[in-house]
């Protein structure tokens, strides 16, 4: 496998050589119109018009045809002037190797291609890493990892240079099989505009598409894109089949053998080249009993040499595959001569050869015993690890394991890992440590790296791919297993991992002594070692709010990165430095911040400059600067896409935020576009808290799917207090929304209960939970009966009390709250003598009712959240109408009503018609008719008469609009006159049918 995989000396051109093709077929049956599509859709039939689409994905089960309309398509573009270039995706499980089909690729640019290759290459440097003898074992290690975004720049630009002789088709097989590395450069590639004639076609088997496999979400993501098109290749006719049957054995099967072909195939064109073959004989029941009678007619040799290519996998140079067999040349000629007239191994290029269909491989590797699968691989991991053949850490690690060589497979691992890592693949990077701790674990040694290093690699490699949990776990576990003896800079350093990991984790354990005992460790210990520990100490103080402590061990790290020539150290100290401006004002902060994203991009410090943007837009955020800060999360978002670190820490937050930035600005749409996760494959967590959100979202416009979708994310609340925080606050909008005080107080309850867990119990949020609560309450009460209204009394004061228990909590930290926290202390002060007023219960006088509304309305302009103003607008219209301030009640709730419509707040209009909202036309729900014309009464008799529908005293409806109890029994009586009724009972059945409620 291994020549096959990183050595390629085949024409551009060559693409039949290349692909696996020897079909016992001479031509191509039933795919002329699928050929015909393609070849209209790429631009490849008519040169003289411009394609439909540059990228198309090729669909279709293993075995119904993809690789031989490939072809076909390679063969038609040839004849008409296009180059032809391709790379496969392999299955090598969790031994991946990461950019596989584009090391593939480059590697026949760079043998055949023309001088502007060659100018490329030399252009790109970033190209030069993933070239195949950069990649084989034995070759120069690089120095530093690689930034994805200088590969993913480069790419593009080389095929535009290919393309200058001619158009360009570039084909990715098999990307079912795809490392998460190689779809992240397709993404890049499907949506990247080409100034010349170049077409993208990658096939993938659907059948192999189970729910959590990751090319199936993101598939869904290119099928979103208008650059992308799918073509599904269906199973052949009836009809082709049979005249599929007729060219592989024209005149010589009966109509009985071709029926039952048909009927067995069900239109895979490879099973009918399997069925046709094996006619000889009985045909087995089974697929693998079928695709093995080709294999059983081999003689001993051949056998030998078709088992031995099955442990190498889908494709094998000639000489390893020598080597693995221990054949004498002529027997090993006669062997491959023998496979290759049974069509089940086809010559590949000039040095080595490939299973004419992967089903096959895979059958016959199945087929092995376990001790000639051992044997095998024994013979591959000896031969690769000779270094007299070409191939790849990763291979070696695969085969050495397989082979029950840990020690071997040990050092391949962090080799493959750390070659993941140089070319930019984190989640392959993490694959590699992950299998190599496992082994060290059953007793195998490391020998090229301490294990403190390695536990170390491995959590910076799951961090970069979004893990965080699983790094924390990883780096906890190896603590804990530490030796007593073991020398004070292993136990740093692997302290310093598991600081970094609690820094970027949403939990309440404290990064601040785990950092200091790593700097204390190393008080004679390595300079550069104990600078990173310093740098991580600050990073710890900033974030607890230590700032003064903060900037005095933030300077001492500075002055030894300075010193030591460290930069990107240097510059992620000024990031931090600048953090702990923000205690002195936010406005120093974020100056001081955008000095640091500058550094940070000039420094080259991936990791410092999404940190230093994240953290910008969270001052820009918490200032109430929502339009700019959600500007800088998307240069974030940016950013870590082109390094290739969707994931990473400050890049997934980054997200996060953005989307919340955007619900409060008021652009739900694009909120909700990127909260969705549809065609990607995020972390759990991460997958969990954008859920969330979405759930937020939904619950905001009386989106029934609200609820499912926040309970879908429960099983990671114990992990990330921020996902039950924000789907908790999805669960509580749903009761807000349905005015269910029963709903709303038990999610407050749970709610509580779950962040506890992760968090404290009087954590900030609480206050903006409680008064969330606190306003269902309010709302309700409008509507409750007195018996009602004093059992939910204490309920309104345990609400009120832990909103500012909460605050009070808090504030002894010595911290401040935001324009956002401002909002809500002023929201729950606000809230609260609403209830008192609409209960009746301690009634607050009229002008601190007015007083707290207009403040909070002040405090919610501030906060710059479009959807809370709203909702304040609302209250405070009712509370403004109900003291008899009519004028200004309308031209409060007309913003709150115009504002509702723009967002589709369906919750905000309900609440407006619940409070009997009819200004300027609007009717409450039901209402459909005007009253008649005979029964004409006030604003003020209206209101009166609903309370006195819900079975209000004079006193009481008195108290809540500030009347006295006298001037309400002569509105009653008004009303009695008015509707001809005599008591307040027929008042309010009258009123209903009449629609005067």
């Amino acid at each position: 496998m291994s020549a096959a995989i990183l050595e390629v000396s085949r024409p551009v051109g060559g693409l039949r050589d290349h692909l696996d093709v020897a079909p016992m077929s001479p031509t191509l049956v039933g795919r002329d119109a699928e050929l015909d599509d393609l070849c209209l859709r790429l631009g490849i039939a008519d040169p003289a018009t411009d394609p439909a689409t540059q990228a198309l994905l090729l669909a279709g089960d293993a075995g119904v045809g993809k690789t031989r309309l490939l072809a076909e398509l390679r063969d038609r573009a040839v004849e008409h002037g296009w180059q032809v270039v391709v790379g496969h995706c392999l299955d090598f499980a969790d031994s991946a190797v990461a950019y596989l089909p584009f090391s593939e690729i480059l590697g026949r640019l760079s043998t055949e291609g023309s001088g502007s290759v060659v100018d490329g290459l030399e252009r790109y440097p970033a190209l030069a890493r993933l070239l195949p003898a950069r990649r084989r074992m034995g070759a120069e290690a690089a120095e530093s990892s690689l930034d994805p975004r200088q590969l993913f720049e480069a790419f593009p630009a080389l095929l535009e240079d290919v393309a200058v002789d001619a158009p360009l088709l570039v084909v990715v097989e098999d990307i079912h099989w795809a490392d998460r590395s190689t779809l992240d450069l397709l993404s890049f590639l499907f949506a990247r505009p080409f100034d010349r004639r170049i077409a993208i076609v990658a096939s993938y088997r659907s059948d192999d598409l189970h729910r959590r496999h990751p090319l199936r979400r993101q598939v869904a993501e290119w099928a979103r894109q208008r650059e992308v098109e799918r073509l599904q290749l269906a199973p052949l006719r009836t009809s082709d089949v049979r005249r599929l049957i007729q060219s592989l054995r024209p005149g010589h099967l009966s109509a009985g053998d071709i029926a039952e072909i048909v009927d067995r195939a069900e239109g895979n064109a490879f099973f009918v080249e399997e069925l046709v073959g094996a006619l000889t004989g009985d045909l087995p029941d089974d697929l693998a009993g079928l695709l093995m009678v080709r294999v059983d007619g081999l003689d001993g040799h051949a056998r030998t040499v078709v088992q031995a290519a099955s442990v190498a996998g889908r494709r094998v140079a000639h000489d390893l595959l020598a080597e693995a067999t221990g054949l004498p040349p002529q027997q090993l000629d006669d062997g491959l001569r023998a496979a290759v007239d049974r069509n089940v191994l086809v010559p590949e290029g000039g040095d080595g050869y490939a299973f004419r269909h992967a089903l096959l491989a895979e059958a016959v590797y199945d087929d092995l015993l376990p001790g000639e699968r051992i044997r095998l691989h024994a013979a591959y991991a000896e031969a690769l690890g000779s270094a007299r053949f070409p191939g790849s850490a990763a291979e070696l690690a695969r085969h050495a394991r397989l082979a029950g060589d840990a020690a071997a497979a040990v050092t391949a691992s962090v080799r493959a890992g750390d070659e993941a890592a140089a070319v930019g693949g984190p989640e392959e990077a993490a694959q590699h440590y992950l299998q190599a701790l496992g082994l060290v674990g059953q007793g195998a040694s490391l020998v090229e790296v301490e294990p403190a290093e390695l536990v170390a690699r491995t959590s910076d490699a799951l961090l970069s791919s979004g893990q965080t949990a699983k790094a924390i776990r990883v780096v906890r576990e190896h603590l804990a297993g530490l030796p007593s003896d073991a020398p004070p800079a292993h136990r740093a350093r692997l302290l310093a991992a598991l600081a970094s990991g609690l820094l970027v984790a949403d939990a309440e354990v404290d990064a601040v002594p785990v950092a200091a005992e790593a700097v204390s460790l190393l008080a004679d210990g390595p300079a550069r070692q104990r600078a990173q520990a310093l740098a991580l100490q600050a990073r710890a103080l900033v974030t607890s709010m230590r700032a003064d402590e903060a900037r005095q061990v933030g300077l001492e790290a500075l002055a030894m990165a300075e010193k030591l020539d460290m930069p990107r150290l240097a510059t992620d100290v000024l990031t931090t430095l600048a953090q702990s401006e923000r205690d002195r004002s936010v406005s120093q902060a974020t100056a001081s911040m955008h000095a640091a994203v500058d550094s940070a991009q000039e420094a080259g410090a991936d990791g410092a400059e999404l940190r230093a943007r994240y953290l910008l837009g969270r001052f820009l955020q918490d200032a109430g600067s929502h339009a700019e800060a959600a500007q800088v999360f998307a240069a974030a978002i940016q950013r870590a896409a082109e390094m290739g670190t969707p994931w990473a820490p400050y890049a997934f937050e980054s997200r996060f935020m953005r989307v919340s930035v955007l619900h409060a600005a008021g652009e739900w749409d694009e909120a909700l576009a990127l909260s969705s996760i549809e065609g990607e494959t995020p972390p759990r967590v991460a997958e969990d808290l954008l859920n969330a959100q979405r759930a937020v979202l939904l619950a905001a416009r009386g989106d029934a799917a609200a609820l499912a979708l926040a309970d879908s994310t429960r099983g990671t609340w114990h992990l990330e207090g921020l996902a039950a925080l924000t789907a908790s606050s999805a669960r509580l909008a749903v009761a807000e929304a349905a005015v269910d005080v029963e709903g709303a107080s038990q999610e407050y309850a749970s709610a509580c209960a779950a962040i506890a867990e992760v968090w404290r119990p009087w954590f900030p949020a609480r206050l903006r939970l409680a008064a969330t609560t606190l306003g269902v309450l309010a709302t309700a009460a409008a509507k409750m009966t007195s018996a009602e209204r004093a059992d939910a009394a204490p309920v309104a004061v345990r609400l009120h009390a832990d909103g500012l228990h909460a605050l009070a909590v808090h504030r002894d930290t010595g911290a401040e709250f935001g324009p956002e926290g401002q909002f809500w202390v002023g929201r729950l002060a606000a809230e609260w003598l609403r209830w008192r007023w609409a209960a009746q219960i301690d009634p607050p006088a009229q002008e601190d009712l007015v007083a707290a509304w207009q403040q909070t309305e002040e405090l919610a302009v501030t906060f710059g959240h479009v959807g809370e103003l709203a909702r304040v607008r609302l209250r405070r219209g009712s509370v403004l109408r109900g003291v008899g301030l009519a004028g200004q009640a309308r031209d409060a709730m007309d913003w709150a009503r115009e504002t509702a419509r723009e967002l589709g707040a369906r919750p905000i209009l309900d609440e407006l018609v619940l409070l009997g909202d009819t200004v300027r036309g609007s009717r409450p729900r039901g209402s459909s008719s005007a009253p008649p014309e005979e029964v004409s009464l006030t604003p003020r008799e209206r209101e009166i008469l609903s309370l006195v529908a819900e079975g209000r005293s004079n006193g009481e409806i008195g108290g809540q609009l500030f009347i006295s109890t006298k001037t309400v029994s002569v509105h009653v009586s008004n009303i009695l006159a008015k509707l001809g009724v005599s008591r307040r009972t027929e008042a309010a059945a009258l009123a209903r049918r009449r629609g005067l409620l």
